[in-house]
């Protein structure tokens, strides 16, 4: 059976939390620890970090089972050791420099590209979300007898990271190949490529996130975070129907943005 932490098992005879342990389980506490490590990479497991990257594709359970063993072991949720980030952002860097590339972008424009998709598409996008989806989950799918228990804010961050990782690659890697030569063409079969790899991308990151709340033994009625599949597969039909073309509205505003 896999542990889990409540304020009753963490407690004194008496029912509070020693100092010591009040302390130590502050989210304040594990932001601090979080990024004073961020400028240590010696202490980085960046080799965990890829393998984590590779099963987010493959068998992204796996990856979740992981933070079963972290809750077991270190008391919490979320991770403390930021190399996954790091490694995000690397990829992160590395795509959009192709995507400026393959648009054929100068190099200030780039650059502008970079800051545009770092600070607003992953860490903009990524508060907002990680936050809604960290009030309701608290507010609504925590199960009435465990009151005691909570979803972290950083577990709910990571949720998003996870998600947003094959994202990226599909959007700002594999795609990069078929932009210029097929999606961006004025055919059925450049609109059809372009929308189904937004498809998969958007896909995997409804199913990555469904599986990092329903890992959570005190959430209930989490397979309601896999609704919004229907929307998705009728947007993407509605998309083909009218000949709308997504990558294409995609490139069409990073060049705006970057004039």
């Amino acid at each position: 059976m896999l542990p889990t932490t409540s304020v009753s098992s963490r407690s004194q005879g008496n029912g509070a939390l020693s100092p010591r342990d009040a302390a130590r389980h502050t989210a304040g506490a594990k932001r601090y620890k979080y990024l004073r490590r961020l400028f240590h990479f010696r202490q980085m497991d960046f080799e965990f970090a890829l393998w984590q990257m590779l099963y987010l594709f493959t068998s992204p359970q796996r990856v979740y089972r992981n933070f079963h063993y972290r809750k077991q072991t270190k008391d919490q949720w979320a991770r403390d050791d930021p190399a996954f980030l790091v490694l995000l952002s690397i990829w992160l860097c590395v795509s959009t420099v192709g995507f400026g590339f393959v648009l054929d972008m100068g190099f200030f424009e780039t650059i502008k590209l970079l800051l545009w998709v770092v600070f607003i598409d992953c860490v903009g996008v990524g508060l907002l979300i990680a936050t809604l989806m960290w009030f309701i989950s608290n507010k609504y799918l925590v199960k009435q007898q465990n009151r005691d228990y909570d979803v972290e804010w950083g577990y709910a961050f990571d949720v998003h990271l996870n998600a947003f990782y094959p994202l990226l690659v599909i959007l700002h890697f594999i795609q990069l190949f078929f932009i210029n030569y097929v999606i961006i063409s004025d055919s059925v079969i450049g609109y059809f490529v372009g929308n189904t790899l937004w498809l998969i991308a958007i896909g995997y990151y409804i199913y990555v996130t469904f599986l990092g709340y329903s890992a959570l033994p005190f959430l209930k009625n989490t397979a309601i975070l896999l609704y919004p599949f229907a929307l998705l597969i009728m947007f993407y039909l509605i998309s083909l129907a009218c000949g709308w073309n997504f990558t294409k509205m995609l490139c069409s505003f990073y060049k705006y943005r970057v004039k």
